[in-house]
Parts: structure tokens; C-alpha cells; sequence
């Protein structure tokens, strides 16, 4: 039976786990550097800079949903987007990726929020076509823009 809660100061390590295990599958495991600590500060500390819902199978972690407010001045409202989506492999085809999502549209209803975005790399087709089956628009002519580490840092120096 499927179960989903709110993550908590207590699921520190778990998140780092689970957020491991989603690199992992993405083929990027070599870009995580988060530490427990990492969690601790932006998860639960004075000013969340995210929160995360645990889906939980017969009592066991099954997978987990990361997210953050947003802002979009064309609508003037805030919305969620989620950063990570997760299912175990082990608790694949179960729904419990739509039920992750259904919570979080719950929760954006809830709160108010407009709208709830998220980005899917482009060669993961089971991800593609279940987002598709649920009605989400693919904004195609968006590019996606980091400015990271270095980059960030030249370009504070020259604004600055």
C-alpha cells in the first residue's frame, strides 16, 4: 500500500541516498557533491530553500519528490517546480510516479499557486511519454541556462 508524507529534519540522509540513487539513473552521479549537512541547512534549517515528499510502499522508501516556490512575472504568481522526481526501480509501474505528482498538484492547488514546472532530460522517453499521458506542455523553444562555479564567479566579477 502506498503512502505519501513529508520529508522531515529526520530524513537527512535519506534524501542524500535517494538524491544519489536519481543521479545515478541520470547518468550525472558525478555531479553530486550534496552532504547531509548540504540537506540539513536548505531542507529544515531557518529559511527551507526546498521541501520533499517521501512515498513509502508496504513501509518501505520507495521514491521521493524535491521542490521550490518560483515566480513568474508574465502570470504574477507563484508556482512550484519540482527539481527531482524519483521512483525505485523495484517500485516502477506501480503509479506511484503519478501519485508523487498528483500530491504536488494537490499541494500547489492548496497554497495557491499557479502552476507546477519541471524539465525532463531528452533521451528519457518513459519519462517523456508519461508526462505527455498527463497533459504537461513541453516549452521546446526554452533552453535551459547555467551560469556555474567559475562561470558564476566571472560574471559577478564583471557586474560588480
Amino acid at each position: 500500500m502506498l503512502s505519501i508524507r513529508p520529508a522531515t529534519v529526520n530524513d537527512a540522509t535519506l534524501l542524500k541516498t535517494l538524491i544519489r540513487e536519481l543521479a545515478e539513473y541520470e547518468r550525472l552521479s558525478h555531479e553530486v557533491v550534496i552532504t547531509e549537512e548540504d540537506v540539513l541547512r536548505d531542507g529544515f534549517g531557518a529559511r527551507p530553500k526546498f521541501r520533499a515528499i517521501i512515498a513509502e510502499w508496504d513501509g518501505q522508501v520507495a521514491g521521493y519528490a524535491l521542490f521550490f516556490e518560483v515566480y513568474s512575472s508574465f502570470q504574477g504568481r507563484a508556482g512550484l517546480l519540482l527539481e527531482d522526481l524519483f521512483v525505485r526501480s523495484q517500485y516502477r509501474a506501480r503509479g506511484i510516479g503519478k501519485a508523487l505528482l498528483a500530491h504536488l498538484a494537490d499541494i500547489a492547488l492548496r497554497e495557491k499557486y499557479s502552476y507546477l514546472r519541471w524539465e525532463v532530460l531528452d533521451w528519457n522517453a518513459p519519462a517523456i511519454e508519461f508526462y505527455k499521458k498527463l497533459g504537461g506542455v513541453f516549452l521546446d523553444e526554452w533552453k535551459t541556462v547555467f551560469l556555474l562555479e567559475g562561470a558564476l564567479r566571472a560574471v559577478a566579477g564583471i557586474a560588480g
